[in-house]
């Protein structure tokens, strides 16, 4: 069973960063990819970023383009998420993702999710 954990989560200022990890075990993640989602309250999940495990091209969604880096540690499984300039309305539960499908951008192609990191960013 692949297993993601996020942590990192925490109550931020307003214009303040995190730095949100997420560790992945239990399978061959050399060619899989992760992605980055955030779901707020009364909101659908919304796509964050997405890269594979060894590098090479990154997607984000227009909301983070220029705020938030995805980057990877290959050697120890673990893939981050550096988010500056937050915002209150950036403010939600985030998740990893696992998908053998390479920068994908829609839930559905993610089969692995961890448990969620609370990010709360006060004005």
């Amino acid at each position: 069973q692949v297993q993601l954990v996020e942590s990192g989560g925490g109550v931020v200022q307003a214009g303040g960063s995190l730095r949100l990890s997420c560790s992945a075990s239990g399978g061959d993640f050399t060619s899989v990819g992760i992605g980055w989602f955030r779901q707020a309250p009364g909101k659908d999940r919304e796509f964050l970023a997405a890269a594979s495990w060894g590098g090479g091209a990154s997607a984000y969604a227009d909301s983070v383009k220029g705020r938030f880096t995805m980057y990877r540690d290959d050697a120890k499984n673990m893939v981050y998420l550096q988010m500056t300039s937050l915002r209150p309305e950036d403010s939600a539960v985030y998740y990893c993702a696992a998908s053998r499908r390479l920068l994908a951008t829609t839930e559905g192609t993610y089969a692995f999710w961890g448990q969620g990191t609370r990010v709360t960013v006060s004005s």
